[in-house]
């Protein structure tokens, strides 16, 4: 390994403390992801005609659809509606994950290595 000045690793980083950070790092991740999964988050869509709540864990805890929008002659937009309420739920969910994520790593990307 190339050393820099007084014996230390290019960078001056000593590597147990650098190993410490990252088990620490990874530890609060892991907090995180665990406090994640208790949250819930309400999308709508169609002006509030379908509602859908999702957790942490990304799983749909509440589907409703206001019968008003429920037409057999045009199942699609219906569909639609859903497919709306339920993608922005799930796109909700990843920005919170995203920030909270961001505020443990200084907004580095690690690429999934944790």
């Amino acid at each position: 390994m190339a050393k820099g000045h007084g014996g230390m690793p290019m960078g001056g980083m000593n590597p147990n403390a650098l190993r410490k950070q990252a088990l620490k790092m990874q530890q609060q991740m892991q907090d995180l992801q665990a406090d994640l999964e208790t949250k819930t988050l309400e999308a709508t869509s169609g002006g509030g005609a379908v509602k859908v709540v999702i957790d942490g864990k990304l799983e749909i805890k509440e589907l409703v659809i206001s019968p008003e929008v429920v037409d057999p002659e045009d199942i699609e937009s219906l569909q639609d509606l859903v497919m709306s309420a339920v993608n922005e739920a799930y796109r909700q969910m990843k920005a919170l994950a995203d920030q909270q994520m961001s505020s443990i790593t200084g907004g580095m990307n690690l690429g999934g290595l944790f």
